[in-house]
């Protein structure tokens, strides 16, 4: 019964030999007879692909090699040699598409052969190559229509970054409550919040209080703080880390009394903005404080269904930024934004001095009145619900 898978054995075993010595017309015989005698078994096509290729037969070339892959479509030593033979043949644009394969599957693979990985740093080399003729390419034609680099649609510029692989793609992925339907958009054009103009003027009045707030530092709490009985899908390094602060005005949708007398001017700039009412679960508004030589790591909100703001207050020179998916934001004091956090975002601080924004969620400017009711209401519901667990 293991008769011809034997004869298949040594028939391919005979073809590499063959290979070795410069016989790459005897390789060829024998990798067709190990076919025949065992058609399932990719590397006896690999190998015939390698006879092909030696003889200059392209087309066979390939069909061998489509054979090997229509067994094992992840097979990394095929996947290269797909890629360098569209290459050898000048077709650039093939080749890519393989090597792109290649290189995922290898990232996805827990350890490759060393001769496999020769291969890979020739695929991303290639890769690399491909992708500035590709740029260069399509850059040139846009110009030759107008496109001006800077000065052109955000959007558009962004979706470049994208085609050319500068930037990744990231989407809404709240670990709470996702809301369908709503734009992806990481950091929002002013022109959505008008009162942010109004916010912005109130930055001396806000920044007088924090300071009398800094003067007790205690008065801080951690942002994150563990709670045995929450699942939680972000990093959890900085809970209970104090260098990651906040001075709460609306925790939960609930109102900290004592913090807000406090801070009276800082209550009346939050007045200002279109915060969600919704009894248990937000809004949340904050002088959230930064450590300097501080990392929040990247991370997803609890909802979609909102936006963050920071109006930045303390702001130190080197100070760092805030990413959100593939946009970066640096602070500015008394410079207003808006972007989703329920995209994967991240923020440093590394100089040496403290950095705190007014930070506070608003409803999303897309929403209608009557789904706001409706999501508060769920969102209160299932507030009641574990309340009572």
């Amino acid at each position: 019964m293991n008769q011809p898978n034997s004869n298949a054995t040594r028939l391919t075993q005979d073809a590499m030999n063959a290979l070795r010595q410069g016989d790459a017309s005897r390789a060829r015989d024998l990798f067709v007879e190990a076919t025949r005698l065992n058609a399932n078994e990719a590397s006896v096509w690999l190998g015939l692909a390698f006879a092909n290729a030696r003889l200059g037969e392209d087309q066979a070339t390939l069909d061998a090699i489509d054979r090997a892959l229509a067994i094992e479509p992840r097979n990394l030593r095929a996947l290269i040699f797909k890629g360098d033979h569209h290459d050898q043949m000048k077709r650039s644009r093939k080749a890519l598409a393989f090597y792109q394969a290649a290189l995922k599957v290898a990232a996805q693979s827990q350890s490759i052969p060393q001769d496999v990985n020769a291969g890979l740093n020739r695929a991303q080399a290639n890769v690399e190559r491909y992708a500035a003729e590709y740029e260069d390419y399509l850059l040139g034609k846009l110009k030759g229509e107008g496109y001006q680099p800077g000065r052109s649609p955000a959007r558009f510029e962004q979706a470049l970054d994208i085609a050319f692989g500068r930037k990744e793609i990231y989407y809404q992925q709240p670990t709470r409550f996702y809301y369908p339907g709503l734009p992806q958009i990481q950091f929002y054009e002013r022109a959505s919040f008008p009162w942010l103009e109004e916010l912005e003027t109130r930055t001396e009045a806000v920044r007088t209080e924090l300071l009398a707030v800094m003067e007790q530092m205690s008065d801080f709490s951690p942002y994150l703080q563990s709670d045995p009985d929450a699942v939680n899908f972000n990093d959890t390094s900085n809970l209970d880390n104090e260098d990651w602060g906040a001075f709460y005005f609306y925790q939960g949708g609930r109102l900290v009394e004592d913090n807000a007398a406090r801070c009276p001017q800082t209550m009346s700039a939050l007045d200002l903005a279109p915060l969600p009412q919704v009894t248990g679960s937000t809004p949340h508004a904050l002088y959230s404080r930064l450590a300097g030589n501080t990392r929040i790591p990247p991370h997803h909100g609890l909802i979609n269904t909102r936006l963050i703001c920071h109006l930045p207050l303390l702001v130190p020179e080197n100070c760092g930024a805030l990413r959100v998916g593939s946009q970066v934001q640096h602070w500015r004091e008394g410079e207003a934004y808006v972007f989703d956090d329920s995209m994967e975002h991240e923020a440093w601080n590394d100089s040496d001095r403290d950095r705190v924004v007014l930070l506070f969620d608003i409803w999303r400017p897309e929403l209608e009145e009557d789904e706001k009711a409706l999501i508060g209401a769920m969102l209160q519901a299932v507030q009641g619900y574990e309340d009572e667990a």
